[in-house]
């Protein structure tokens, strides 16, 4: 039997709750700048270093080692599915997440504006995070574009620079093994799109034209001057968490991508918050609805991709001081983690394993006292994979009997 076919042989219910805290990007490593630190040991963090002295830590490899994982897959891991076996283009994970609805012939893209100098070669990937009411509108001037040669495209609007666009034919098949237009760093022009086979190249060809003509209305819009696209993708069939461990499962995240992750696999999207008290206060109000809770947060991520380290310093002091709000209503099992590292001095995702801290009642203590890299490597959880983090939160909360007799 696979680990999988056993955890789900042996899964029963009972009335106890989950959290799984999720830092987006928490992961780091030591910056020459700050001591030789990473934000989680530069940063005061009482309430984290409380916590971490009565629970078990360790270390999570996202997909496998020296991979670097995008956030699909590590979010796949740490629900418990096989980040490798299973996968989720990036353009469904933000329709979905943005209440887009699919059909089966839809293409979605995830879509960002940037910035290109006057040779065409991009100089901000992001356009410097432009804010939502700027993105809007120019959302609204590339929607004039929705229709090309019979493909319908439909966009719309995420979060600061983000837009998802949508390709759709009822006379067409329409294939997603289509290659980015964002060659995923500065310094290089907008791609073209190119398929793997006749049906994706159909798309890549119409994914070409939307990108010229869309380039021209844009060319005196700077610094958003320019969009990228990439994770061309169609809506996958997925077995749902409800079904797979028995769990009502809630998710809390205010970012399209992850509801869609959430959403696919059958979470309850409860309304989300600007801030991270009020993340923690939406968690205790529905305390009593749900037995998983996935709450998100963003900074840790963002702040890691823009190489702010006092920025992620800033935004994991927050979390600790808005601890206490989810301490009042502490679950029977808390598990703070990331789903990948984005090390400040790298500016990006990258392949190096994730703090994790479970907390429970029989959980154990390892004498670690404080929630950093280097207290999660002499962690009694060790390092293990991604994947195998929801088999210790289901074993903690009493959901899985005894193997064998």
């Amino acid at each position: 039997m696979t680990y999988e076919q056993i955890i789900l042989s042996h899964i029963k219910t009972n009335n106890s709750k989950i959290v799984l805290l999720i830092l987006d990007g928490l992961g780091d490593i030591p910056h020459p700048d700050f001591d030789y630190k990473t934000p989680l040991e530069y940063a005061d963090t009482p309430n984290l270093d409380r916590i971490a002295k009565k629970s078990m830590l360790g270390r999570c490899i996202p997909i496998l080692p020296g991979i670097t994982p995008g956030s699909g897959p590590a979010h796949l891991a740490v629900f418990g599915y096989d980040p490798i076996e299973t996968q989720i283009g990036r353009g469904v994970l933000e329709a979905v997440g943005l209440n887009m609805r699919l059909k089966a012939n839809d293409i979605a893209a995830r879509s960002n504006f940037a910035t290109v100098n006057e040779k065409g070669i991009i100089t901000d990937r992001r356009a410097g995070r432009l804010s939502g009411d700027k993105a809007d509108i120019l959302c609204e001037l590339l929607s004039s574009i929705d229709e090309i040669d019979g493909v319908k495209i439909k966009i719309k609007p995420g979060k600061e620079h983000r837009f998802v666009t949508v390709f759709s034919s009822d006379t067409r098949e329409l294939g997603a093994l289509c290659s980015d237009t964002d060659p995923l760093h500065e310094g290089a022009p907008v791609q073209k799109a190119a398929g793997n086979n006749p049906s994706s190249q159909y798309l890549a060809d119409i994914v070409n034209k939307f990108t010229d003509k869309g380039m021209k209305l844009l060319k005196d819009k700077f610094p958003a001057n320019a969009f990228l696209m990439r994770g061309f993708s169609a809506k996958p069939r997925i077995i749902s968490m409800q079904s797979k461990y028995k769990l009502e499962a809630a998710a809390i995240a205010a970012y399209p991508m992850y509801r869609g992750i959430a959403s696919l696999l059958g979470f309850s999207i409860l309304p989300s918050a600007d801030s991270i008290e009020e993340l923690f206060e939406i968690y205790r109000e529905n305390y009593n609805k749900y037995d998983y809770f996935y709450i998100h947060i963003k900074g840790t991520d963002k702040t890691g991709e823009d190489g702010d380290f006092s920025g992620k310093v800033q935004c994991i002091e927050k979390v600790d001081s808005a601890l206490p709000v989810l301490f009042d209503c502490m679950p029977d099992v808390l598990c703070i983690t990331g789903d990948h590292s984005s090390p400040a001095l790298m500016h990006s995702h990258s392949w190096h394993p994730v703090p994790v801290l479970i907390h429970g009642k029989f959980c154990g203590y390892d004498r670690c006292q404080r929630f950093t890299e280097q207290d999660c490597i002499s962690g009694g959880l060790g390092t293990f994979e991604s994947k195998y983090l929801m088999g210790q939160l289901l074993a903690n909360a009493g959901r899985l009997q005894k193997f064998g007799a």
